[in-house]
């Protein structure tokens, strides 16, 4: 069921706090009494007066029922419950992208950061928020730096203690951690303590957590910049060298949501980095070798963007599935094959962007002639690092890399 589908009523949806129905406005109020069924957690649920409407616990999974739920009610006006702000990680948001904002009127309370903010004297507007509920805990770590605030939004009660393990083991474990429950009930509650001795016991599972980083002194330091230490990278050799790495990203130029193929992904360094620049930038990387998959796996759950796809040789990955047209293309691997560029151009959306970079001189004349039908820019660099010989230091070569950058029309 699409926005175009919906001919019911408009779905009210409400955020409501921990402190129930008394924290509700009277427009919010009414506009739920006058509702035939109401959707919502038990725990929601049971913060409304009796005999208010219909009351439906979300089933689970929720969103493969979500389509019959609503169709089986859209003749009757429908209610539903979230925590504090609908639009901040909440069911509103779901509700928008299935049946379009026309189909809700939405009235929300303030969300649990403004709450927590408000409690720990934080701006808000520069206190960065990353959800862990239905999402990795490594997906912390891009947002993590010295001397920075960041609020966490929980799973359940396990979250605190887990998050405290987590920045133990690496290089934060000297952060402090303020748990925050039950924000604007009855209940509320904080807890404080750093992560590498935290001991409070697991608390109230409606529960976010403060962090005010510390970083371990000597502790690699890791931004979402490209160009990470080619240490922070585990493998069997096959990486992408850090300067070349920050040169082809921001080649690649992502930007928040684009979609990423990296072809040949080795240790998954150019998807990893893709996807560290921005929370909503995603990518798919095709590598061969089973043992070397496993390895970007480790690497991207490391490094704290474990939502990388990682698939097997890209060429029969293309005979088996579709995939969504990515913005760009990283040709890492595979140049000389056969048909391999013309079926990664072909895929590529129009107007989005392939780079490829070449270290063999038969890889380096396959980009000459690609730059001869397509045109583009043709770059090439060579990397020297100061090494130590005997008592003095000497300029050790790497591999010089030529370098495509070419757009698709748009047209």
């Amino acid at each position: 069921m699409t926005e175009a589908e919906w001919a019911g009523r408009p779905i009210v949806v409400v955020g409501i706090g921990a402190d129930g129905w008394s924290g509700l406005g009277e427009t919010a109020r009414t506009a739920i009494l006058e509702c035939d069924v109401v959707f919502g957690s038990p725990r929601q649920l049971a913060l409304l007066p009796p005999g208010t409407a219909e009351q439906v616990p979300w089933p689970s999974p929720l969103l493969p029922a979500l389509p019959e739920l609503f169709g089986r009610n859209a003749d009757r006006r429908i209610g539903v419950l979230a925590s504090g702000d609908p639009m901040f990680y909440g069911i509103g948001v779901t509700l928008a992208r299935r049946f379009g904002a026309r189909a809700l009127r939405v009235f929300p309370q303030p969300s649990s950061a403004s709450l927590a903010c408000g409690r720990l004297g934080w701006p808000l507007a520069e206190t960065p928020v990353v959800s862990v509920v239905a999402r990795p805990l490594p997906t912390v770590l891009p947002e993590l730096a010295d001397r920075r605030r960041v609020l966490v939004l929980s799973e359940d009660e396990s979250t605190p203690t887990r998050l405290a393990q987590l920045l133990s083991d690496n290089g934060f474990g000297d952060s402090t951690l303020t748990v925050l429950e039950q924000l604007g009930g009855p209940a509320e509650r904080l807890l404080t303590g750093t992560a590498t001795t935290w001991s409070h016991p697991h608390g109230d599972p409606l529960n976010l957590v403060a962090v005010e980083c510390v970083a371990d002194q000597g502790r690699r330091r890791d931004t979402r910049l490209p160009g990470l230490a080619d240490t922070a990278f585990t493998g069997d050799g096959q990486l992408t060298k850090a300067e070349v790495r920050a040169l082809t990203v921001t080649a690649l130029a992502p930007a928040p949501g684009e979609l990423l193929w990296d072809v040949g992904g080795g240790s998954g360094s150019i998807a990893i980095e893709w996807c560290r620049t921005h929370p909503l930038c995603r990518a798919v990387t095709f590598e061969r070798l089973p043992a070397r998959r496993e390895q970007i796996a480790a690497n991207a759950t490391a490094l704290g963007v474990p939502g990388i796809t990682i698939r097997g040789e890209v060429r029969s990955e293309f005979a088996e599935a579709e995939f969504p047209a990515p913005d760009a293309i990283f040709l890492g691997g595979g140049l000389t094959q056969d048909g391999m560029f013309a079926q990664c151009w072909q895929r590529l959306r129009p107007g989005g962007r392939l780079v490829a970079n070449a270290v063999t001189a038969e890889s380096e004349a396959q980009l000459l002639d690609w730059s001869a039908t397509y045109g583009g820019v043709l770059r090439k660099f060579q990397v020297y690092r100061g090494e130590a010989l005997g008592g003095f230091t000497a300029w050790r070569p790497h591999l010089p890399v030529a370098q495509w950058i070419v757009g698709k029309p748009a047209g």
